[in-house]
C-alpha cells in the first residue's frame, strides 16, 4: 500500500460518465460493508463531511433512502452506478463516496477494511 496524499482531489464517475464528482478529503480507510444493501452493490465508501464533497448530477439520478430512513444513495438512472450516499438524519452532515468509482489505481491508496454491517455493526479485519 502507499502513502496515502495529504491534499489531493479524488475524481470519480459512473460508467455512463453521467454522474461525477470530487472529493476533497482523504479518508482514513475505505470501508467494503457487507450490509444487505453493500453485498448486493460492492462499494468502497470513503466517509467525509458534505463540505468535502461535490457531485454533478443530472435528471436521471436516483435517489433511494434505504430502510432506516438514515440515508440516501444516489445511483446514475442510465447505467446504474452507485456514486455515494448522503446521511439525511437532523444533524448529519456525513456523505460516503463509492471510491469505486475512481480510476483503479486510487484504490492501491487506501487501507480496505472489511465492515460487519450485516449484524455486529463492527470491523472484522
Amino acid at each position: 500500500m502507499n502513502e496515502r496524499p495529504n491534499a489531493q482531489v479524488f475524481r470519480g464517475e459512473c460508467h455512463c460518465g453521467e454522474l461525477k464528482f470530487e472529493a476533497t478529503a482523504t479518508p482514513e480507510v475505505l470501508v467494503d460493508c457487507n450490509c444487505t444493501l453493500c453485498r448486493r452493490i460492492s462499494p468502497l465508501w470513503g466517509h467525509m463531511h458534505k463540505s468535502d464533497f461535490r457531485v454533478i448530477r443530472d435528471e436521471s439520478t436516483i435517489e433511494y433512502v434505504q430502510g432506516d430512513r438514515t440515508l440516501t444513495l444516489h445511483t446514475c438512472g442510465k447505467c446504474g452506478c452507485t456514486t455515494h450516499w448522503e446521511g439525511i438524519a437532523p444533524a448529519s452532515d456525513g456523505v460516503g463516496v463509492n471510491f469505486r468509482m475512481c480510476e483503479p489505481e486510487v484504490l492501491g491508496l487506501f487501507r480496505i477494511r472489511k465492515f460487519d454491517g450485516a449484524d455486529t455493526w463492527k470491523f472484522i479485519d
